[in-house]
């Protein structure tokens, strides 16, 4: 199997582009809430329930699970619900944000340092597509869901026998 990393310029109208740092920003507070209850997990496990002070440190219950990444994608569409600002991002994209955290969280406990931080806002910087049912890339244009065809810079073209198998859309200072 190989493997082609292609990066093109996109063009969103200024609708589409207020649209995408909205979904970032949905993003990161998903991203920040899960960090969130990975962090008073730890917290809640750092000393002896005798010596705890009710004041500094949150105190879970004992029997109390690490909120792992199957455990908190479960939670989404129960989030949703409760949020409805969720809605308005595709699941997929909110489910690679949770994904992007607990690798960070793996790599931490491999390397023994490095935990992973919150996001301020503005830090949130790309959005993941990982699927698609047909090709996105069509008459210079990308399809994206629930946001359309956004223009693209298409000065490379796809290789003939290769697919587009996901879609990354990275935002590095005003252009995307």
């Amino acid at each position: 199997m190989l493997t082609i990393t292609h990066r093109y310029r996109i063009y969103p109208s200024a609708t589409q582009e207020k649209q995408l740092i909205e979904w970032m920003e949905i993003c990161r507070g998903a991203y920040n809430y899960a960090l969130r209850e990975i962090k008073d997990w730890c917290d809640s496990r750092k000393c002896l329930v005798d010596r705890c002070s009710l004041e500094k440190e949150y105190i879970l219950p004992a029997g109390l699970k690490f909120p792992g990444e199957i455990q908190q994608l479960n939670n989404l569409p129960r989030a949703k619900k409760e949020f409805p600002k969720l809605g308005e991002v595709p699941s997929q994209v909110l489910q690679q944000a949770i994904k992007q955290l607990h690798r960070g969280w793996e790599y931490f406990q491999k390397r023994g340092f490095g935990f992973p931080r919150f996001k301020k806002y503005g830090q949130f910087n790309s959005l993941l597509f990982p699927q698609f049912q047909e090709n996105p890339v069509t008459n210079l244009c990308v399809k994206l869901p629930k946001i359309g065809a956004i223009p693209i810079n298409l000065h490379r073209p796809i290789p003939t026998g290769f697919v587009v198998k996901q879609v990354r859309i990275l935002r590095k200072a005003n252009y995307w």
